[in-house]
């Protein structure tokens, strides 16, 4: 067995007025004020209360009554033998400080993993409340099982204040230092603060005369207790001494520091989140071989409601519990994270050497052991959590040479069974993955359902490659279909799963040279091209030197411009025609000899036009010479220019050459508020002009006859004015040459039987 506590400077003190006879358990030091989270360093001191629970005459349940408190954050129940367990279910409900607000019922995981080797008390795992004032407890063993001797209530309030720099801790006292007199020394294998008087104020079942609400400690050699005699032998601990707050014995030999393939972590030290180092003065252990082989995840099964300042004092709240109210030398762990990814120093003696925790039974020999803060049976670890664990299992195992994504093979330092149902002898070797729960190596949930889901990816993260690296996009000036155009310079954009902490570096590669390097936070490069097609791929890099690579992207680099083949042009169509608005189509057609992407029409208006488009419709107000400009862009940026300028005339029919007989009709519906109508077979009407489109303006009904059109003496149509609805300045024929030119158009009217009637509004051309 370990070293007993002779030299712990306790003081056990009977909180008079509480009912169930709470004892105070003050711990060593002096009470200061202030927050370690503040950035301060040195001890803060915390406080304890103890309460016998009430057993039931068969021995199979427990309880304490509901009952006003002194002020804790967290508890857990411990009884006597640190090898038995708690077969049924723990409850407690606790009382918001302050209020008169209840907590519904909290089930304590029934075991704390009875992780060290000489251990004064067995208990569940501590759970945080945050601040309290009154509790209850409740225990079923489930009418079959006899509950442990010595079952308690232990309440942990870890204190807060203001933190002071710490000298250096011994493990020990001074050859000079003289105990506290007002302390009892403990006698070997007692717990130093003894069990409290059975509280005869409980309500619940009640207790005859046999039951044994409060026992004394077992003795090392009670044969009623489970615990074993002799420590594991491959879980001894050496006498060395080391801690990053302590300076070693010169004649104890301290095991090195290797370096590690990883890098390290942040770490809050054990003075910054405010460690009284004065409870746990014994030297630190290391592992026997003086190497890790593997970690092992936790979690500390408490709530998950506490808030990312009160991290230290969840952690030292988990210290006391540990040490004070269990026995151990130190807190357990040799790492804890809160949900917001800060990572704490645990059980001195240096975090970048070997030391052993007591954290997974029959395995501490060889493991470190990181528990996260609260409870992971159905909630997912934040992400901040599980990139803290993959990086610091990383760096532990990168001391040793152990990948992250294997395997370990463990020695049992006692018989033991799984959470699985797995057993196995003492000294049986098992194959273990190198970062494992702690439900893998002992009957316990420990670290949660969800949590345990999750190690494949923490083994991942730790280990490498980057996962979920995908390119995202390339931005140049365009793409079609998966090639991307520029002129030089692009911009790569990707994400990965994997967290930025854990990446070393990312490359941005251009026909397998290296073009561009940034940090593992960025998500996107840039890379000047040199004129040609190229490919392009990311590469990311792993902490761990592994490396993987994004699928090929294709990008062409380019810098000759676009050409407009047919140069822009106008044309008059048909539809209604109005002075502001002369229906006329834009024509034209541009190329590219790479990939063209648009032709955008900046003036007299904005448009943009797909490709393959080479016309569009138009009006324009006549008598108005208008420039229309066109730009052709290609995807690469690359641009050229183009207009035409263009000017719609009317010509009344009072300026057309008249023969037969014509008459004048007036109504706002008109060109100019005037038109000529005839019904006269072969009357006709000849319009000269000079340009190079031209369209016939005419008024339409139920009883419009028809025309001839003859072009510079030559017939080349007959239209039919007939429409169902009336219409009015409708250019119902036109006609457009390649050039400006002068040319006469003639209508002449046919005489359609019974209904003859054909009324002209004016011709237009563009000049």
């Amino acid at each position: 067995m370990r070293t007993p506590r002779h030299f712990w400077k306790t003081a056990a003190v009977v909180a008079a007025g509480l009912s169930g006879a709470l004892v105070l358990q003050s711990m060593t030091g002096q009470q200061t004020t202030g927050d370690p989270a503040a950035g301060t360093r040195g001890p803060v001191i915390s406080k304890a209360e103890t309460s016998a629970l009430r057993v039931s005459g068969d021995g199979t349940s427990a309880s304490l009554g509901r009952r006003d408190t002194g002020p804790f954050s967290m508890l857990g129940v411990t009884w006597s033998a640190p090898s038995a367990r708690v077969a049924g279910t723990v409850e407690v409900r606790t009382r918001q400080a302050g209020t008169q607000t209840w907590s519904s019922w909290l089930q304590l995981d029934g075991d704390s993993g009875q992780g060290e080797s000489g251990a004064l008390r067995g208990g569940t795992e501590p759970a945080w409340v945050g601040p309290s004032d009154g509790v209850e407890v409740r225990v079923d063993g489930k009418g079959t099982t006899r509950l442990p001797k010595g079952l308690r209530l232990d309440l942990v309030d870890p204190g807060s204040g203001k933190v002071t720099a710490l000298d250096p801790a011994a493990y020990s006292l001074d050859e000079d230092e003289t105990p506290d007199p007002s302390v009892s020394e403990p006698e070997p294998g007692t717990d130093p603060v003894a069990d409290p008087q059975p509280d005869t104020t409980v309500s619940g079942p009640p207790v005859s005369d046999s039951s044994e609400p409060v026992v004394p400690e077992p003795s090392a050699s009670d044969p009623s207790s489970s615990a074993p005699s002799e420590p594991e032998p491959s879980e001894s601990e050496p006498s060395v001494s080391s801690s990053p707050t302590s300076s070693p014995s010169p004649s104890v030999s301290v095991p090195p520091a290797p370096p590690s393939t990883a890098p390290s972590p942040p770490i809050t030290d054990r003075a910054a989140w405010g460690a009284d180092e004065s409870i746990s003065p014994e030297e630190p252990g290391y592992l026997p071989g003086g190497r890790v082989k593997a970690v092992v995840v936790h979690h500390t099964a408490e709530s998950n409601d506490y808030t990312c300042a009160q991290g230290p004092a969840v952690v030292r709240g988990i210290y006391a519990y540990h040490v004070k109210q269990l026995g151990w030398k130190d807190l357990g762990y040799n790492f804890l994270v809160d949900k917001c990814g800060t990572v704490y120093e645990g059980r001195k003696g240096g975090t970048d050497r070997p030391v052993m925790g007591a954290h997974a039974y029959g395995f501490n020999a060889e493991t470190t052991g990181i528990s996260v803060l609260g409870t992971y049976t159905s909630t997912d670890p934040s992400t901040a959590a599980m990139t803290s664990v993959a990086r610091i299992a990383a760096w532990k195992l990168g001391q040793y040479g152990v990948d992250p994504t294997g395997t370990a093979t463990l020695t049992a330092g006692d018989s033991g069974r799984s959470y699985y149902g797995k057993t196995w002898a003492k000294g049986a070797q098992l194959s273990l993955p190198a970062i494992h729960g702690h439900r893998d190596g002992y009957n316990t949930q420990c670290p949660g359902d969800a949590f345990y889901n999750k190690l494949a990816t923490v083994r991942a993260w730790a280990g490498g490659p980057v996962s979920g690296l995908t390119l995202k996009s390339v931005t140049g000036a365009g793409t079609a279909g998966t090639t991307t155009y520029t002129k030089s310079s692009v911009t790569v954009n990707w994400s990965a799963t994997t967290p930025a902490p854990l990446i070393a570096k990312y490359e941005l590669l251009v026909d397998g040279k290296v073009a561009a390097t940034t940090a593992g936070t960025a998500t996107s490069a840039k890379a000047t091209l040199t004129v040609g097609t190229h490919k392009v791929v990311v590469r990311a890099v792993h902490q761990s030197g592994r490396a993987t690579t994004t699928a090929t992207a294709t990008v062409v680099a380019e810098t000759t411009a676009p050409a407009f083949t047919t140069k822009p042009n106008l044309a008059l169509r048909t539809g209604t025609v109005n002075t502001a608005a002369v229906p006329l189509t834009l024509k034209w057609k541009a190329t590219d000899g790479a990939a063209l992407k648009e032709v955008r029409l900046t003036a007299p208006t904005a448009k943009t036009y797909g490709p393959t488009l080479t016309s569009a419709q138009h009006t324009a107000k006549s008598a108005t010479a208008t420039p229309w400009s066109l730009k052709a862009y290609d995807q690469a940026g690359n641009t050229a220019t183009a207009s035409v300028t263009g000017t719609p005339v009317i010509l009344q029919e009072s300026s057309a050459k008249k023969s037969g007989t014509w008459s004048t009709k007036s109504s706002s519906s008109y060109l100019g508020g005037k038109s000529y109508t005839s019904s006269s077979k072969n009357a006709s009407l000849t319009w000269t002009f000079t340009g190079r489109s031209v369209a016939w303006a005419v008024s339409r009904a139920a009883t419009s006859g028809q025309a001839h059109i003859y072009v510079d003496g030559k017939k080349v149509t007959t239209v039919d004015l007939k429409s169902s609805t009336t219409k009015y300045r409708d250019a119902i024929w036109t006609k457009t040459w390649n050039t400006s030119a002068k040319h006469t158009v003639k209508i002449v009217v046919v005489g359609t039987s019974g209904r003859p009637a054909v009324t002209t509004d004016g011709l237009v051309y563009l000049k």
